[in-house]
């Protein structure tokens, strides 16, 4: 019995301090720089964004044309973070139901 515990214990310390399987270096350069390229390469234009915080403007950039869409935040010197990019792009326009009275 005390064999197996001390085996599982030592299996279950190595999965903890392993790291994530999909950690993934953080894609960062100038804004201009990123823009450039999510417009020439993916026909990407602003779709939306905000204020992630008051040093981080959060911005989504997508395309109708490929369904591309990028996910990034930029700091106030300029430098933007690329945080998700992705496919399948769906624009969420809102409309009333057919029938209700608003």
């Amino acid at each position: 019995m005390f064999k197996r515990l001390c085996s599982t214990a030592v299996i279950l310390g190595a999965a903890a301090l392993a790291p994530p399987a999909h950690a993934q270096p953080m894609t960062c350069l100038p804004r201009t720089d990123l823009i450039e390229h999510l417009e020439g390469r993916y026909s990407e234009h602003l779709a939306g964004g905000g204020m992630q915080s008051p040093l981080q403007l959060l911005e989504i950039w997508a395309s109708d044309q490929t369904g591309s869409f990028t996910v990034f935040v930029t700091r106030p010197d300029g430098l933007s973070c690329v945080i998700a990019t992705g496919q399948n792009w769906q624009d969420a326009t809102q409309t009333d139901p057919e029938g209700v009275a608003g």
